[in-house]
Parts: structure tokens; sequence; C-alpha cells
């Protein structure tokens, strides 16, 4: 399942970073974000008309992603 799957209020772990294209400098910046595997993730809100996701990221980390770079990262639902 993609993050961007996620309502708002779910908590998920990250399985894996499995970008479209050989884009390897999107996954060193979600990595960077602290996106790692097997790190709890959890979406707070989903704007509207295909906004942005505003996701913590373990316990303390909150950041807004595209949705497209979402859809990108597996998560397997709590």
């Amino acid at each position: 399942m993609g993050l961007s799957e996620l309502k708002a209020g779910q908590v998920g772990f990250v399985e894996s970073i499995q970008p479209h294209h050989s884009n390897d400098g999107l996954v060193h910046r979600l990595e960077a974000m602290g996106i790692l595997p097997d790190r709890a993730i959890q979406v707070l809100r989903v704007a509207w008309f295909g906004g942005p996701l505003h996701v913590r990221i373990g316990t303390t980390t909150e950041v807004a992603i595209r949705r497209h770079e979402a859809q990108q990262i597996r998560v397997k639902v709590c």
C-alpha cells in the first residue's frame, strides 16, 4: 500500500521507497527526512484537490510531502 492511500489519523510502518524511475535523489531526500524502513509514519492531514499530505515521521518530525512522492513510499498499516 502506498502512503498516499492512508487516511488522516492512520499509522503505518515504512516498508520501502520504490521510485517510479531511477530517481536516487528522491530516495536520498526522503531518507534524510527520516523516512526509513520500519519507521512509524502517520498521516495527520490530507490537502484537498490532490495537494500534499502532512505526515509525522517517528514521534517528532512533521513534514508535508507531495502526493505523487507519497505514492512511492510503501507502507504496512498497523
